[in-house]
């Protein structure tokens, strides 16, 4: 009797270690001003989650990716943060924002737990190195001193700025002055609006009385989008510009007519480029789910490519310390025609910058 309880007791070890799940978290704004890339993004993180379940997981175990939705409000991220810890997730994934990453780091310490892949680009996640905080994409400030050289390159020298007033546009805003001072310009007006509550009224027509060539927008999701219509209102036909966080097709479709001509910042290869093995890996996932891959899906499948080669490294049993010790023996990592490196000094992940812009068909163009 003895021996078939043990025999017993062996058999369901060995099943329930093949079977069991290894969780994810992700807390992100699935409803509100960032719904449309966020929703893009996990669905972009879920078509390469799926293969690699398809395959048997990592090492028989599949992956379960846990959403909660954090309305984009950053005490909310925070609050889901900790219940997602407390649920015994080996990681936290492809959170958005920066005041809500920032509203989470001190989380990453107290209960040693990894963020792999936060949807947002400031400094501050990158310098000084967090322990337990492992970037993906380039810092904003990076896409932002690329956007100015550009318009600069062509030309294009009276820009003006409207940011939002919180930590994000701060930190994105130093690289759009940065890139100015390097061809000698100011901006040509500046302004900023609030995050929680935005009011464009009274701040459009002094962009517009400044009469720019461009207007960068700093900012997310839906008040990018009102911020732009109420800069079209005043009568300015001036180039919209904008940074890789507005990459989604629900932000083109939000804008409707006005979306033609839109430059935006790309932090990932083109999405339609089959030269490129990731894109085309990619793209027939995509197809074969019948949707078609756009820049923010992109960066959550780039970012759940990171993540499973990191568990598979920590594997058998990833852990979170395990994971973030494994994603540190990333050393040019091929992510299919792109390479990320992760090291004790250094979490920042990939330095590519590109443009887009939105043509007549309401797609990305490069």
């Amino acid at each position: 009797m003895k021996q078939f309880v043990l025999g017993c007791v062996l058999w369901a070890g060995i099943t329930g270690a093949a079977w069991a799940e290894i969780k994810i978290g992700q807390t992100a704004g699935r409803t509100g001003a960032v719904a449309a890339s966020v929703g893009e993004a996990t669905q972009g993180a879920k078509l390469y989650f799926d293969a690699v379940n398809a395959r048997g997981g990592i090492g028989g175990q599949p992956i379960q990716l846990v959403s909660l939705d954090d309305k984009f409000d950053p005490k909310l991220a925070a609050e889901n943060a900790k219940q997602l810890i407390d649920q015994g997730v080996v990681a936290l994934f492809l959170n958005r924002g920066t005041p809500h990453t920032q509203a989470i780091m001190p989380l990453l310490d107290q209960y040693k737990v990894p963020l792999v892949g936060p949807s947002t680009g400031a400094m501050v996640l990158h310098n000084p190195v967090h322990p337990w905080l492992f970037n993906v994409r380039a810092t904003y400030r990076r896409e932002a001193e690329r956007l100015i050289a550009h318009l600069s390159l062509i030309g294009v020298d009276r820009i003006a700025i409207v940011q939002v007033d919180d930590s994000f546009g701060s930190d994105a805003v130093v690289g759009a002055l940065k890139g100015l001072s390097s061809v000698n310009k100011q901006p040509l007006a500046h302004e900023k609006y609030d995050r929680a509550k935005p009011d464009f009224a009274p701040i459009m027509p002094k962009i517009t009385a400044a009469d720019p060539q461009a207007v960068l927008f700093i900012g997310s999701g839906q008040a990018i989008v009102d911020g732009m219509k109420a800069l079209r209102a005043t009568g300015s036909r001036a180039q919209m510009v904008t940074l890789s966080n507005n990459a989604s097709s629900g932000f083109i479709k939000d804008l409707g007519d006005l979306a033609h001509g839109v430059v935006v910042s790309q932090v990932f290869p083109y999405e339609r480029s089959i030269a490129s093995p990731l894109v085309k890996e990619a793209i027939e996932l995509a197809k074969a789910a019948k949707v078609d891959l756009t820049p923010s899906m992109l960066e959550g499948y780039v970012s759940a490519k990171v993540l499973v080669e990191g568990l598979r490294r920590a594997s058998p049993q990833p852990t979170r310390d395990k994971l973030r010790k494994a994603l540190e023996t990333f050393n040019r990592y091929d992510l299919g025609g792109i390479e990320v490196s992760y090291g004790a000094n250094d979490h920042s992940g990939l330095d590519y910058a590109d443009l887009s812009i939105v043509g007549p068909d309401g797609r990305f163009r490069r």
